[in-house]
C-alpha cells in the first residue's frame, strides 16, 4: 500500500533528507585520490549521528556501513573499506540515507576522482539528466510509467544501458516502501501518482547492456560486462505547491 503524507510528516521528511544531503555533499567534498572508501563513510556517519539522526543503512538487513559506496563498474551496494583506495579517473557512487524523528531520507550521486575520461564524464551527465527527466513526470494523475519512460529514453538515447534489476521506491517511515519507480515503464501504465507521495526517483545507468551480477560479498552489483556505472538519487515529495526534492541541499 502506498502511505501518502501529510504536511507535518513531510516537514519531519524535509529535515531528514537535509541530513541526508548534508552527508552526501560533506563526503563528496572529501573525494581525491588516495582517499579509502571507509573514510568516506566515516565522514557521512559522523555528521548524521551529530545531527541527531541515524545512518538508515547502518545494519539495514546486515550492511556493515553507514553508506553503499561502489567505484566504476560497481552500480550500487558497494562495502566501504579502508583496502579500497580512490584513484585518479574512478568514479565513485555514494548512496546515502538519514532517519530522522522515525522518517528516512535516500539520496545518491556519482563523482568523479580527479580527471576522468570523457566517455565517463558523459555517462555521469546523462545519468543526472534521466533523474530530472523523470521527475518532470510527477504530478497529479501521471503514473509511475511516465517516469521510468522518461528515464530509460533518455539514456538508451544516449547510447548507455539501464539497470533494470534494480529500481527506485517510496521513502517514509520505511527506507523502503510501496511503490517500486522502475527506471523503465510505458506511460501511463502503473500506480497513479498523487499529493502527499513521496519517492525516491534513482536512475542506474551504464555502459553496456545493462545486465548486474551480484559479487561473493553478498551485497556489491557490478555490470555483468565489466562497463563503468553511473547512480544519481534524490528523495522527492509532490506536495501542493508541486515537485519538492527533499535530499537536495547544493
Amino acid at each position: 500500500m502506498i502511505q501518502l503524507k501529510n504536511k507535518s510528516q513531510i516537514a519531519i521528511m524535509r529535515e531528514a533528507g537535509r541530513i541526508t544531503g548534508e552527508a552526501l555533499l560533506l563526503a563528496g567534498e572529501a573525494i581525491k585520490p588516495g582517499v579509502s572508501t571507509k573514510h568516506l563513510d566515516d565522514i557521512i556517519r559522523h555528521h548524521i549521528e551529530r545531527s541527531g539522526a541515524v545512518p538508515s543503512f547502518l545494519g539495514y538487513a546486515g550492511f556493515p556501513a553507514s553508506a553503499c559506496i561502489s567505484v566504476n563498474n560497481q552500480v550500487i551496494h558497494g562495502i566501504p573499506s579502508k583496502n579500497t583506495i580512490l584513484t585518479e579517473g574512478d568514479i565513485v557512487k555514494i548512496d546515502v540515507g538519514a532517519c530522522y524523528k522515525g522518517y528516512h531520507g535516500d539520496s545518491a550521486k556519482t563523482f568523479p576522482v580527479g580527471k576522468i575520461s570523457r566517455q565517463a564524464s558523459e555517462l555521469v551527465r546523462i545519468t543526472e539528466e534521466c533523474f530530472y527527466l523523470g521527475i518532470e513526470q510527477i504530478k497529479p494523475d501521471a503514473r509511475i510509467g511516465d517516469i521510468g519512460h522518461a528515464v530509460e529514453a533518455h539514456a538508451v538515447g544516449a547510447g548507455f544501458g539501464v539497470v533494470k534489476k534494480y529500481v527506485g521506491h517510496g521513502v517514509g517511515q520505511h527506507l523502503h516502501e510501496s511503490p517500486d519507480v522502475p527506471n523503465y515503464g510505458t506511460p501511463g501504465r502503473g500506480a497513479r501518482i498523487c499529493v502527499g507521495m513521496t519517492i525516491a526517483v534513482e536512475p542506474m545507468i551504464c555502459i553496456g547492456s545493462g545486465d548486474v551480477t551480484e559479487l561473493s560479498d553478498g551485497w556489491t552489483v557490478i555490470t555483468a560486462e565489466g562497463g563503468l556505472s553511473a547512480h544519481y538519487e534524490h528523495t522527492v515529495a509532490l506536495t501542493e505547491n508541486g515537485v519538492e526534492l527533499l535530499t537536495k541541499v547544493d
